[in-house]
């Protein structure tokens, strides 16, 4: 398509000063993406930085942003508590094998994240004065420790970029024109040459998303991953009782069990009032959503040894015995640093002691009982794992419809997707943030610009 030079007012009807627009009518651009979050912010650089380094003009590659919230970037808003947990410290590779748990995932990402690294992501916020910082955890931040100065400069980049951010419009519907697309939204018609889709999930409806861009993939021909919780906490039932209620255990082993099926993770543990949370649960939930959705029952249990076998800690428990036989073994759990000491009546009760119990009288089957109840400790049944709670969702539009080098459709040509709207997951710790700011990157780079006249 060669490109028509524009005016200097196309695209710019009712403009407001914080750069938003709010019109009516119609609007025609080169490049239209839907949706203004990390993904979709990182496509209009990449794309304005391809364009200017080809010497063409911003006007005459119009790029604009429809956004459904009444202003960009609603999850960076809201990412790491406020605090923005932006990305992950360590090399691409270690990104890849820290960050997504399937094979498929990590041959998917792998281009997108050589594209446009953590690194890539930290220098380019330094420009804008946002200096980072890794934490010994590898969760990167910035110094400020708010969410605010991330987002001020990313909004800050869109204006230097010439982006025209369309705020407050929720897009309908899109489709295929012989060349280029047309858009709906409920404020206008759009025209577009390309088109990106970067509108999230449907986690956080709040946050705007709730779908909308996975039904418009749909209808451009794509095949959906039916949505999963991800990153959210496990309700259970019955709740976890009053005196366990913000207890935390460090390091601990959470597991999901059903008909021999058996899902895992090591980590941090937070106990609330309708189950659990904390990393290890946000990285189990997806498994544990899978496995709720196929066998309807599952029950979550807590290991609080797991860097030992079930041999190992048998041998433990004897051998402290043998030494120790006054002792009252509820002296001896409260002294271990993994068993908090508000669960130790309740190690005591599964395990069939009496909390007056001392070494020297207790049973070989008394020990056995105990030294499973420590390996295998029954939290409760999962009662559900809200989809909405969830920082970010499973599923999505399926990635062997995507190719992988340059985001593009494999079944829509010029329609290129990003972000969490793709089937992967992140863990937690910042490697969601950084595969939107990678899809979308990757997705604004691969435009192929028109010929000038």
């Amino acid at each position: 398509m060669r490109s028509k030079k524009r005016g200097a007012g196309y695209g710019r009807e009712n403009n407001r000063s914080d750069g938003f627009e709010r019109s009516s009518g119609h609007s025609c651009s080169d490049l239209l993406i839907i949706g203004g979050g990390a993904a979709g912010m990182c496509a209009a650089f990449a794309a304005r930085k391809m364009a200017r380094s080809q010497g063409i003009g911003d006007e005459q590659f119009v790029i604009t942003i429809l956004e459904r919230n009444s202003s960009v970037g609603a999850k960076i808003r809201i990412s790491g508590g406020g605090r923005c947990n932006i990305t992950h410290a360590g090399t691409v590779k270690d990104l890849l094998r820290k960050g997504f748990q399937r094979k498929v995932e990590q041959r998917f990402l792998r281009h997108a994240l050589h594209a446009f690294s953590n690194e890539d992501v930290r220098a380019m916020l330094a420009t804008c004065g946002v200096e980072t910082a890794a934490r010994d955890d590898g969760k990167v931040f910035p110094v400020s420790r708010n969410a605010r100065d991330v987002l001020e400069a990313f909004q800050s980049m869109l204006l230097n970029a010439g982006v025209h951010l369309v705020a407050g419009e929720r897009v309908t519907r899109a489709e295929r024109l012989e060349e280029g697309f047309r858009v709906a939204s409920e404020g206008r018609e759009h025209t577009c040459r390309f088109l990106v889709l970067a509108t999230g999930g449907v986690s956080y409806r709040q946050t705007g998303t709730t779908g909308d861009g996975l039904d418009i993939a749909i209808s451009l021909g794509h095949s959906v991953v039916k949505p999963s919780p991800a990153l959210a906490p496990i309700y259970l039932k019955p709740p976890p009782p009053p005196e366990l209620v913000g207890v935390s255990l460090r390091g601990t082993g959470l597991r999901v069990q059903c008909s021999g099926t058996v899902v895992s993770r090591n980590g941090d543990v937070l106990i609330t009032h309708k189950g659990v949370s904390g990393p290890a649960c946000l990285s189990l939930s997806v498994d544990a959503a899978l496995l709720l959705n196929s066998h309807g029952k599952g029950e979550l249990t807590l290991d609080f040894f797991p860097d030992h076998s079930s041999e190992e800690v048998a041998v433990l428990l004897l051998r402290h015995g043998e030494a120790h036989g006054s002792q009252f073994i509820r002296k001896y759990l409260q002294a271990q640093q993994a068993i908090p000491s508000a669960m130790v009546p309740y190690v005591m009760l599964q395990a069939g002691i009496d909390r007056q119990e001392k070494w020297g009288s207790l049973t070989k089957k008394a020990r056995r009982s105990l030294q499973r109840t420590l390996k295998d400790f029954s939290l409760g049944w999962l009662k559900s794992i809200p989809l909405d709670a969830g920082e970010v969702s499973a599923g999505g539009v399926a990635l062997q419809e995507i190719h992988p080098g340059t985001m593009e459709s494999r079944v829509c040509s010029d329609l290129f997707l990003c972000g969490e709207l793709l089937d992967y997951t992140g863990e937690v710790g910042g490697f969601n943030l950084q595969a939107a700011f990678s899809t979308g990157w990757l997705a604004g780079s691969s435009i192929r610009y028109p010929v000038q006249a």
